[in-house]
């Protein structure tokens, strides 16, 4: 048996790449025609996969343009952030010594920012900072990408991951709204040159950003993933295992994919224990046991996320588990010990800031992990199945 049939502990294209194809369609026409583009999906949720097999095609299709990806993950300061990205642009758009430093002599002669040679020696590291990181170093950083297309004839598509990470710089509205202005003020040269992906898994960090605050107003175009079709999971489960002689029914696979919500990480790691675990016909025991190897490895994460809630945090999630939406109601207020409204709000924006939760437009909860959603019903809360 091939383990990388259930592959989820890395990114996937082609064949591998399940569903989403017309997201994935308009998500190359978006970049194509140099638009920006912002995806906030969950943890684990396929962001990566979607966008390099969106990337895979284009390369077979012929498109000639250059990715950058940039993560934020551990940015935590605009001189950081400079540095890391600017490095992710002139990496992808040269390879040598010489490469490095003629382009940043070119493009970066008047800012604060060096080719350090030493620095890309030992660490792969492009550019050091020989001041303090102002507005004008981060403009040109940001300009970069456009300017290197432009005359290397070739499209950049930036990707920065974590986008949401820019929260923890010291001055992250500054540094969005140098960021649209650029967006909103682009000369006609630049045009269509380069496209800016924001992806991110902390969905309502990521939708405070670009839907609340609108930081990026009418200059990004925000993409949901849609969730995966349960047959197009099963018939992959199903191939796989026979591939290797071993017989999954499809009934009990749809189970799986109710129980995790078309999760495709959570999907592939059980599978993969499952194959781990049989010989053969795949028997409902199998399944089980897979559930509990799967919820073993992931239970610690879900206890120290309850045990970071308060009383009334934990009240409202049971509320929400519960099935209750009207959590102002008097009779819920009541019920779960909310003390009031004003305090409800409050806790909702705690479960929000904390990812657990997030409401969609109608402000009907949803958890964003459904794994923790199945533990923390049934194993903190022991209710029945």
């Amino acid at each position: 048996m091939d383990n990388n049939q259930f592959i989820f502990n890395k990114f996937v294209t082609g064949k591998n790449f399940l569903g989403r194809a017309s997201e994935v369609k308009v998500f190359q026409n978006l970049v194509e025609q140099g638009e920006n583009v912002a995806i906030f999906e969950p943890p684990k949720a396929g962001k990566t996969s979607f966008i390099m097999n969106a990337f895979y095609n284009m390369s077979i299709s012929g498109v000639n343009f250059t990715p950058v990806i940039c993560s934020l993950l551990s940015v935590r300061s605009r001189a950081q952030l400079a540095l890391r990205f600017g490095s992710a642009v002139l990496s992808a758009f040269g390879k040598t010594h010489g490469e490095h430093s003629a382009n940043v002599n070119r493009y970066l002669s008047d800012t604060h920012l060096v080719f350090d040679p030493e620095a890309f020696v030992f660490g792969g590291d492009i550019l050091s900072a020989n001041w303090d990181i102002d507005d004008d170093d981060l403009k040109a950083v940001f300009m970069l990408p456009y300017r290197l297309s432009k005359d290397k004839a070739s499209k950049a598509v930036i990707v920065f991951e974590e986008f949401q990470n820019i929260n923890f710089s010291e001055d992250p509205d500054s540094i969005c709204g140098l960021l649209y202005r650029i967006f909103d003020t682009l000369e006609e040269d630049f045009r269509g040159k380069c496209a800016y992906v924001f992806t991110g898994s902390e969905v309502n960090a990521m939708k405070d950003i670009f839907t609340q605050r609108k930081l990026f107003y009418r200059r990004v175009s925000t993409l949901h993933l849609k969730p995966l079709n349960a047959r197009d999971i099963i018939d992959h489960a199903v191939k796989c295992f026979l591939s290797s002689g071993k017989v999954l029914d499809r009934e009990l696979m749809l189970g799986v994919c109710r129980l995790l919500k078309c999760n495709i990480y959570y999907i592939n790691h059980f599978c993969f224990i499952c194959d781990a675990l049989s010989k053969g016909y795949i028997m409902e025991t199998t399944l089980k046991e897979a559930l509990e190897a799967l919820i073993a490895i992931y239970e610690p994460g879900f206890i120290a996320t309850m045990n970071s809630l308060t009383n009334f945090q934990m009240s409202l999630l049971r509320a929400i588990i519960d099935g209750h939406d009207k959590f102002s109601s008097s009779d819920v207020i009541n019920r779960y010990g909310l003390n009031s409204s004003a305090n409800v709000r409050r806790l909702k924006d705690a479960l929000c800031k904390k990812e657990i939760i997030t409401f969609d437009e109608s402000d009907n909860p949803q958890f964003l992990d459904p794994l923790f959603e199945y533990w923390t019903r049934r194993f903190y809360f022991k209710l029945a199945e």
